[in-house]
Protein backbone atom coordinates (compact mmCIF):
# COMPACT_ATOMS: atom_id res chain seq x y z
CA UNK A 1 0.00 0.00 0.00
CA UNK A 2 1.66 3.53 -0.95
CA UNK A 3 1.04 5.98 1.72
CA UNK A 4 0.37 10.01 0.31
CA UNK A 5 1.50 13.08 2.83
CA UNK A 6 -1.16 14.80 4.41
CA UNK A 7 -2.32 17.29 1.68
CA UNK A 8 -1.56 20.88 2.76
CA UNK A 9 -4.14 23.30 3.86
CA UNK A 10 -2.88 26.47 2.00
CA UNK A 11 -3.47 26.84 -1.58
CA UNK A 12 -0.97 25.31 -3.97
CA UNK A 13 -0.01 23.45 -7.38
CA UNK A 14 2.43 21.11 -8.47
CA UNK A 15 4.83 21.75 -11.14
CA UNK A 16 5.94 18.58 -12.67
CA UNK A 17 9.89 18.33 -12.56
CA UNK A 18 9.80 14.73 -14.58
CA UNK A 19 7.92 11.23 -14.02
CA UNK A 20 8.07 10.95 -10.81
CA UNK A 21 9.28 14.32 -8.90
CA UNK A 22 6.17 17.06 -8.67
CA UNK A 23 7.50 20.44 -6.71
CA UNK A 24 4.83 21.80 -4.41
CA UNK A 25 4.67 25.75 -5.33
CA UNK A 26 2.50 29.22 -3.84
CA UNK A 27 2.11 32.39 -4.55
CA UNK A 28 4.89 32.81 -1.24
CA UNK A 29 7.13 30.28 -2.73
CA UNK A 30 7.87 29.09 -6.42
CA UNK A 31 10.83 29.44 -8.23
CA UNK A 32 12.54 31.06 -11.37
CA UNK A 33 14.69 30.09 -14.34
CA UNK A 34 17.74 31.25 -12.17
CA UNK A 35 17.37 28.57 -9.63
CA UNK A 36 17.82 26.03 -13.07
CA UNK A 37 21.12 27.55 -13.95
CA UNK A 38 22.24 27.71 -10.23
CA UNK A 39 21.26 23.73 -10.13
CA UNK A 40 23.20 22.57 -13.54
CA UNK A 41 25.94 24.76 -12.54
CA UNK A 42 26.91 23.32 -9.48
CA UNK A 43 26.23 19.50 -11.20
CA UNK A 44 26.77 17.82 -7.90
CA UNK A 45 28.71 14.21 -8.77
CA UNK A 46 26.67 11.51 -7.45
CA UNK A 47 29.04 10.01 -4.45
CA UNK A 48 28.28 14.00 -3.19
CA UNK A 49 26.82 15.06 0.51
CA UNK A 50 24.91 18.50 -0.28
CA UNK A 51 23.48 21.36 0.95
CA UNK A 52 21.46 24.08 0.03
CA UNK A 53 20.90 27.27 2.00
CA UNK A 54 17.93 29.35 1.53
CA UNK A 55 16.42 26.21 -0.58
CA UNK A 56 12.46 28.12 -0.63
CA UNK A 57 10.19 25.03 -2.09
CA UNK A 58 13.24 23.22 -2.80
CA UNK A 59 13.70 23.23 -6.18
CA UNK A 60 17.51 23.20 -6.32
CA UNK A 61 17.62 19.74 -4.26
CA UNK A 62 14.87 18.29 -6.68
CA UNK A 63 16.28 19.40 -9.49
CA UNK A 64 19.74 17.46 -8.71
CA UNK A 65 17.77 14.39 -7.36
CA UNK A 66 16.19 13.95 -11.08
CA UNK A 67 19.25 14.58 -12.77
CA UNK A 68 22.24 14.09 -10.90
CA UNK A 69 21.27 11.63 -7.67
CA UNK A 70 23.38 13.22 -5.35
CA UNK A 71 24.53 11.02 -2.00
CA UNK A 72 22.28 12.71 -0.25
CA UNK A 73 20.69 16.61 0.22
CA UNK A 74 19.49 18.74 3.26
CA UNK A 75 17.61 21.49 2.35
CA UNK A 76 17.66 24.44 4.88
CA UNK A 77 14.89 27.52 4.61
CA UNK A 78 13.50 29.59 7.82
CA UNK A 79 10.81 29.74 6.24
CA UNK A 80 7.59 26.89 8.15
CA UNK A 81 5.39 27.51 4.95
CA UNK A 82 8.66 26.68 2.52
CA UNK A 83 9.49 23.77 4.67
CA UNK A 84 6.00 22.27 4.24
CA UNK A 85 5.68 22.71 0.66
CA UNK A 86 9.18 20.44 -0.03
CA UNK A 87 7.87 18.26 2.84
CA UNK A 88 4.77 17.22 0.93
CA UNK A 89 6.94 17.49 -2.94
CA UNK A 90 8.74 14.75 -0.93
CA UNK A 91 6.13 12.55 0.41
CA UNK A 92 4.57 12.21 -3.24
CA UNK A 93 7.96 12.33 -5.27
CA UNK A 94 9.03 9.78 -2.48
CA UNK A 95 12.29 11.54 -2.04
CA UNK A 96 12.10 11.56 1.89
CA UNK A 97 15.72 9.69 2.15
CA UNK A 98 17.19 11.48 -0.40
CA UNK A 99 16.57 15.32 0.64
CA UNK A 100 16.58 16.06 4.34
CA UNK A 101 14.22 19.95 5.07
CA UNK A 102 15.51 21.57 7.80
CA UNK A 103 13.69 24.45 9.16
CA UNK A 104 16.74 26.50 10.66
CA UNK A 105 18.35 30.10 10.80
CA UNK A 106 21.64 29.60 8.46
CA UNK A 107 23.14 32.16 11.18
CA UNK A 108 22.88 29.54 13.70
CA UNK A 109 23.12 26.09 12.40
CA UNK A 110 22.29 22.90 14.61
CA UNK A 111 25.11 20.95 14.68
CA UNK A 112 23.47 18.28 16.06
CA UNK A 113 21.38 17.85 12.96
CA UNK A 114 23.82 18.70 10.41
CA UNK A 115 27.11 16.87 9.52
CA UNK A 116 28.98 20.00 10.10
CA UNK A 117 32.77 20.54 7.96
CA UNK A 118 31.53 17.63 5.68
CA UNK A 119 29.60 18.69 2.77
CA UNK A 120 31.06 18.38 -0.61
CA UNK A 121 28.97 21.38 -2.35
CA UNK A 122 26.86 24.02 -1.19
CA UNK A 123 24.70 26.14 -2.95
CA UNK A 124 22.53 29.13 -2.11
CA UNK A 125 20.15 31.15 -4.58
CA UNK A 126 20.83 34.28 -2.41
CA UNK A 127 18.42 37.45 -2.25
CA UNK A 128 19.76 39.62 -4.99
CA UNK A 129 18.87 43.23 -3.12
CA UNK A 130 21.14 44.63 0.02
CA UNK A 131 18.88 46.11 3.08
CA UNK A 132 18.10 49.40 2.93
CA UNK A 133 17.78 48.95 -0.94
CA UNK A 134 14.67 48.79 -3.31
CA UNK A 135 10.87 48.49 -2.85
CA UNK A 136 10.31 45.84 -0.32
CA UNK A 137 8.03 43.66 -0.40
CA UNK A 138 4.54 43.31 1.08
CA UNK A 139 4.99 39.56 2.45
CA UNK A 140 7.38 38.69 4.58
CA UNK A 141 8.42 35.60 2.65
CA UNK A 142 8.92 37.76 -0.38
CA UNK A 143 10.96 40.54 1.71
CA UNK A 144 13.31 37.28 2.42
CA UNK A 145 13.60 35.47 -0.98
CA UNK A 146 14.29 39.14 -2.82
CA UNK A 147 16.14 41.68 -0.02
CA UNK A 148 18.87 40.79 2.89
CA UNK A 149 16.34 41.32 5.62
CA UNK A 150 17.19 38.12 7.62
CA UNK A 151 20.76 36.95 6.22
CA UNK A 152 23.80 38.91 4.51
CA UNK A 153 26.06 37.38 1.96
CA UNK A 154 28.45 37.83 4.81
CA UNK A 155 26.21 34.87 6.94
CA UNK A 156 26.04 33.03 3.31
CA UNK A 157 29.45 32.69 3.08
CA UNK A 158 30.32 32.06 6.76
CA UNK A 159 27.18 29.32 6.83
CA UNK A 160 28.94 27.76 3.59
CA UNK A 161 32.72 27.42 4.95
CA UNK A 162 31.45 25.88 7.85
CA UNK A 163 29.54 23.53 6.48
CA UNK A 164 32.06 22.19 3.62
CA UNK A 165 35.33 19.95 3.86
CA UNK A 166 38.70 20.97 2.51
CA UNK A 167 38.17 21.49 -1.23
CA UNK A 168 34.58 21.35 -0.90
CA UNK A 169 32.22 23.55 -3.47
CA UNK A 170 30.08 26.81 -2.90
CA UNK A 171 27.94 27.42 -5.84
CA UNK A 172 25.83 30.95 -5.95
CA UNK A 173 24.22 33.35 -8.19
CA UNK A 174 23.75 36.95 -8.03
CA UNK A 175 23.74 40.02 -10.32
CA UNK A 176 26.77 41.45 -11.61
CA UNK A 177 27.03 44.59 -10.07
CA UNK A 178 27.54 42.99 -6.87
CA UNK A 179 30.35 40.70 -7.72
CA UNK A 180 33.34 42.14 -6.37
CA UNK A 181 31.67 42.50 -3.00
CA UNK A 182 30.84 38.92 -3.11
CA UNK A 183 34.00 37.72 -4.28
CA UNK A 184 35.97 39.82 -1.33
CA UNK A 185 33.14 37.91 1.07
CA UNK A 186 34.08 34.72 0.00
CA UNK A 187 37.66 35.35 0.64
CA UNK A 188 37.17 36.24 4.16
CA UNK A 189 35.52 32.69 4.76
CA UNK A 190 38.29 31.11 3.16
CA UNK A 191 36.14 30.36 -0.44
CA UNK A 192 38.39 30.96 -3.24
CA UNK A 193 36.64 32.04 -6.39
CA UNK A 194 37.59 29.47 -8.84
CA UNK A 195 34.73 29.36 -11.50
CA UNK A 196 32.59 32.49 -13.33
CA UNK A 197 30.08 32.33 -15.83
CA UNK A 198 27.92 35.42 -16.85
CA UNK A 199 24.12 34.48 -18.09
CA UNK A 200 22.93 37.07 -21.13
CA UNK A 201 19.45 37.71 -22.07
CA UNK A 202 20.75 37.65 -25.77
CA UNK A 203 24.35 37.58 -27.21
CA UNK A 204 24.60 41.25 -27.53
CA UNK A 205 22.85 42.21 -23.86
CA UNK A 206 24.71 42.52 -20.89
CA UNK A 207 24.75 39.69 -18.28
CA UNK A 208 21.85 40.37 -16.04
CA UNK A 209 23.13 37.58 -13.66
CA UNK A 210 26.25 35.32 -12.75
CA UNK A 211 27.09 32.21 -11.70
CA UNK A 212 30.24 31.65 -9.12
CA UNK A 213 32.16 28.83 -7.57
CA UNK A 214 33.79 29.23 -4.79
CA UNK A 215 36.57 26.28 -3.29
CA UNK A 216 37.16 25.75 0.27
CA UNK A 217 40.59 26.56 0.85
CA UNK A 218 41.93 26.49 -3.13
CA UNK A 219 44.15 28.59 -4.65
CA UNK A 220 44.03 31.80 -6.45
CA UNK A 221 42.89 31.04 -10.17
CA UNK A 222 39.65 31.97 -11.88
CA UNK A 223 37.99 30.56 -14.82
CA UNK A 224 36.04 32.60 -16.59
CA UNK A 225 33.48 30.45 -18.97
CA UNK A 226 31.68 31.17 -22.00
CA UNK A 227 28.61 33.20 -21.20
CA UNK A 228 25.13 31.40 -21.17
CA UNK A 229 22.48 33.09 -23.58
CA UNK A 230 19.25 32.54 -22.54
CA UNK A 231 17.35 33.58 -25.42
CA UNK A 232 18.94 32.86 -29.36
CA UNK A 233 16.60 33.15 -32.84
CA UNK A 234 13.14 33.97 -31.37
CA UNK A 235 13.28 31.50 -28.43
CA UNK A 236 14.96 29.80 -26.17
CA UNK A 237 18.32 28.80 -26.70
CA UNK A 238 19.25 25.06 -27.27
CA UNK A 239 21.56 25.38 -23.66
CA UNK A 240 18.62 26.79 -21.47
CA UNK A 241 16.34 24.08 -23.02
CA UNK A 242 19.03 21.43 -21.99
CA UNK A 243 19.24 22.45 -18.43
CA UNK A 244 15.35 22.29 -18.19
CA UNK A 245 15.37 18.89 -19.45
CA UNK A 246 18.94 17.79 -17.82
CA UNK A 247 20.58 16.81 -20.76
CA UNK A 248 23.92 18.99 -19.72
CA UNK A 249 24.16 16.79 -16.49
CA UNK A 250 28.04 15.91 -15.76
CA UNK A 251 27.51 14.43 -12.14
CA UNK A 252 28.62 10.39 -12.59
Amino acid sequence: MIFLPTIPDFEFKLERLGDTINVCITKEHNFGTDAFLLASFAAPRRKDLCCDLGTGCGIIPLYWARHFQPRKCYAIEIMPRAIAQLEYSLGISRLETEIIPLEQDLKKLDRNALPIGRFDLVSCNPPYKTGGTGILSESASGRAARHETLCALGDVCRAAAGLLRFGGRFCLCQRPERLFGIAEEMRKHSLEPKRLRFVQQRAAAAPWLFLLEGRKGGKPFLTVEKPLIIEENSGFSRELLEIYSGKTETGV
